[in-house]
């Protein structure tokens, strides 16, 4: 089947998930391969299966390099300890998962593919690039390009969302998400990546270490209840993705570039994965 069928098929079959954002309304029917809502507005879907939801383009710093490492480092496994631990916060039947900045969909992928449940997911970034790079992926997934601020999903038609390193838009969150639903953000901790951190940064440089205490205090702030807890592991590097690894995390772009090239020269054997996962039932 071609992407664009099968892209076709899933908005077919999940039609009341999506609303168009001109005003505001459910889209009623498909058409060819357009989304059409009851004021005659519509949305194509492009030949890759997705569909992008902004109306002006978005210039975002994820290039395609920087996606390609990602895919590497991902699908090598790096993720897979968090994956695991927000699976195990996630229902055990079958779900509507939204992924929030879903980046190239690696880790949404591998989550689906986890749990083995027969959940209906989408994930969306604004990243043009990000999403391109998605929908090459073998999955059930459904990939568009979209603003945080502004979901195109109709109201309360998530039973959970999952956030990865993302920003947030809690209103937006409480919209769409169900009552009794699930929330699960992931935020790194001050060990994440570390050994990368204060190799490309001074000590005297606020980069060398970093504190989330003001991303958590904003979560509990709007989840008063949620739930909170911390997981760390090491991460053996393959020798052949060291430098992807490096270049797959924004902690690269503001280092010098003699410091660059010599931690490019100075593989590391590990790295440590540290993060804090917050989970709230809504």
């Amino acid at each position: 089947m071609k992407k664009i069928d099968k892209g076709i098929a899933f908005i077919t079959q999940n039609l009341s998930m999506f609303r168009c954002l001109v005003d505001n309304e459910p889209y009623d029917h498909v058409s060819g391969h357009s989304l059409v809502c009851p004021q005659g507005h519509q949305l194509d879907l492009n030949k890759k299966g997705s569909i992008n939801f902004l109306n002006k383009a978005v210039n975002t710093e994820y290039d395609d390099s920087m996606l390609a490492s990602r895919r590497k480092v991902l699908t090598a496994g790096l993720f897979d300890g968090i994956l695991q631990a927000v699976s195990a916060e996630l229902p055990t039947t079958a779900q509507r998962i939204l992924d929030v900045g879903t980046g190239e969909g690696t880790p949404l992928q591998r989550l689906l593919a986890m749990r083995n449940q027969s959940d209906t997911a989408i994930g969306f970034d604004i990243s043009k690039a990000g999403v391109n790079l998605a929908t090459q992926l073998d999955t059930g997934a459904f990939f568009a390009v979209a603003d945080l601020a502004n979901l195109p999903f109709t109201d309360e038609s998530f039973d959970s969302i999952v956030e990865f390193f993302s920003p947030s838009a809690y209103e937006e969150f409480k919209r769409v998400l169900k009552p009794g639903g699930t929330l699960v953000k992931v935020v790194p901790a001050s060990g994440y990546l570390h050994q990368l951190r204060e190799m490309l940064y001074p000590l005297d440089s606020p980069k060398h270490t970093y504190q989330n205490d003001k991303v958590v205090q904003r979560f509990m702030a709007n989840y008063p209840t949620a739930t909170q807890h911390e997981i760390s592991y090491d991460w053996v590097i393959p020798a052949d993705l060291y430098v992807d690894l490096l270049h797959m995390t924004p902690l690269h772009w503001g280092a010098r570039p003699e410091t660059q090239a010599m931690a490019e020269a100075t593989p590391l054997a590990k790295v440590t994965v540290n993060v804090v996962i917050m989970t709230v039932h809504n």
